[in-house]
């Protein structure tokens, strides 16, 4: 079965640094109907990144002793700039790590708020009564989670998993049918 990947076409309702976008559009004192904070997975903890990069260091130590003491000096040259890109490597997936999106519904409101590493956050929101969820099933790796409002369309969870991703569609659609049939009764 061939899946269709969507570009986002959804124009922000509110965008700028995070914390200086203005208040945060629902309170704590609002009633949520459905609250989510997403992050992407980090398999490796700090004191992980830690102990790796210690067992780094000390094998590009130990092989640039050897290779110091036979002559090749050079070389231990290249274990010290190994050492280094090994860090800088971690450090780049680490920094893509503070990505995160909040999923907030309320009884008049749908708010996604994005927050990119750099520190920027693009907020939307939609209505609640004409916001349309769609994701392909069986959720894949490619797989999307989609909202369509008015024929514009935003992506969110990308950086999950398709399990993750599927229990999100899962929980934000029942919220979203319930408030639906609260609204119409």
């Amino acid at each position: 079965m061939a899946r269709s990947t969507t570009i986002e076409n959804m124009a922000p309702t509110v965008t700028g640094k995070a914390g200086l976008v203005g208040p945060d559009p629902v309170s704590e004192a609002d009633d949520f109907r459905f609250h989510a904070l997403l992050y992407p997975n980090r398999s490796l903890s700090n004191d992980g990144f830690k102990r790796v990069l210690a067992v780094i260091i000390g094998v590009n130590l130990f092989n640039a002793f050897v290779y110091f003491t036979v002559g090749a000096w050079p070389v231990a040259f290249f274990c010290g700039i190994d050492i280094l890109i090994v860090w800088l490597a971690f450090k780049v997936s680490y920094a893509q790590g503070r990505r995160h999106e909040r999923v907030m519904l309320t009884d008049d409101a749908l708010w996604i708020s994005r927050v990119l590493p750099s520190g920027h956050e693009t907020r939307w929101k939609l209505s609640p009564f004409w916001a349309k969820l769609s994701i392909d099933r069986p959720v894949q790796h490619d797989t999307q989670l989609k909202i369509t409002e008015k024929g514009r369309t935003l992506i969110i969870g990308s950086f999950l998993s398709p399990k993750e991703r599927g229990e999100l569609a899962s929980a934000l659609d029942r919220a979203l049918t319930k408030l639906r049939t609260l609204g119409q009764g």
